[in-house]
């Protein structure tokens, strides 16, 4: 059993626990088994990502595994909003997040190994090759391949990996979340490329045209934040996808197919 590198582990107990997760965090507190993880974040009230993270349902309350540089600004500002309520909320240092055969799916693919919250002294060996698993698998991660207040949620695929419940009666940042949802053509999206000289920072082009960035690369594959529109119009005038000159593919993936779609059948591009 391996620890996951740069995780913390924050404790939140008390009878409001889900009560304040309900009014904060974007994703579905509701019918959460003991045992259950799912995947979330809390947003400015702009819409930005400050953290996401998973959530695991636990007997006495919710242990939240995030990006151990976003811990403590997540359980600040966690702290701000539960006011009055009786939730205490606290880093904890005696467990760390572990590759786990026994452990819980990862709710946001089943391509990423299972994973459990588990005393430190049972995982005390980093995995050292958990960029590459997860690129491979086309998640994007915090520290990564963004940081607080920088990308919005969709930006990084999560309403496609079950990290927002839009029906929710409200969280932080929902107005902004829901309109850029019902607006239909996402103008920003995570990809996974495949091909040589790929690293982060890179320009992703198609002819003359800026597509996006690479955020992170490992092993030949990446991930890139490109702009839709412009992927779509790439492929209508079938200029093929290039990283510093060299050839690139994209991974269509069929959330990704039926959006290129969409624009395409778009009365205008950008």
């Amino acid at each position: 059993m391996h620890r996951l590198p740069d995780r913390a582990i924050l404790r939140l107990s008390g009878p409001d626990t889900i009560a304040l997760l309900e009014r904060t965090v974007t994703h579905t507190v509701a019918d959460w088994a003991e045992g259950d993880a799912r995947y979330g974040a809390l947003l400015t009230p702009q819409g930005k990502i400050i953290a996401d993270y998973i959530a695991h349902r636990a007997a006495d309350g919710v242990l939240i595994d995030v990006h151990a540089e976003a811990a403590d600004d997540l359980m600040k500002r966690l702290k701000m909003f539960r006011l009055r309520s009786s939730v205490e909320i606290d880093r904890d240092e005696t467990l760390v997040c572990a590759i786990n055969v026994e452990g819980l799916a990862d709710p946001r693919t089943p391509k990423l190994p299972r994973r459990s919250i588990v005393p430190a002294g049972e995982a005390a060996d980093p995995l050292l090759r958990w960029d590459a698993l997860a690129i491979a698998a086309g998640i994007p991660e915090w520290g990564r391949d963004y940081r607080a207040a920088e990308v919005f949620p969709t930006d990084i695929n999560m309403d496609v990996m079950n990290g927002i419940d839009y029906r929710k009666g409200c969280f932080v940042g929902q107005e902004v979340a829901s309109r850029m949802k019902r607006k239909g053509l996402i103008r920003k999206r995570t990809v996974r490329l495949q091909g040589e000289g790929l690293e982060t920072g890179a320009e992703v082009r198609a002819g003359e045209s800026l597509l996006g960035t690479v955020t992170s690369a490992a092993a030949g594959e990446a991930l890139a934040l490109l702009r839709t529109d412009r992927f779509a119009k790439s492929l209508q005038d079938r200029q093929p996808v290039s990283v510093k000159g060299a050839p690139a593919e994209i991974d269509s993936a069929p959330w990704l197919i039926a959006e290129v779609k969409a624009h395409l059948e778009a009365p205008t591009h950008e």
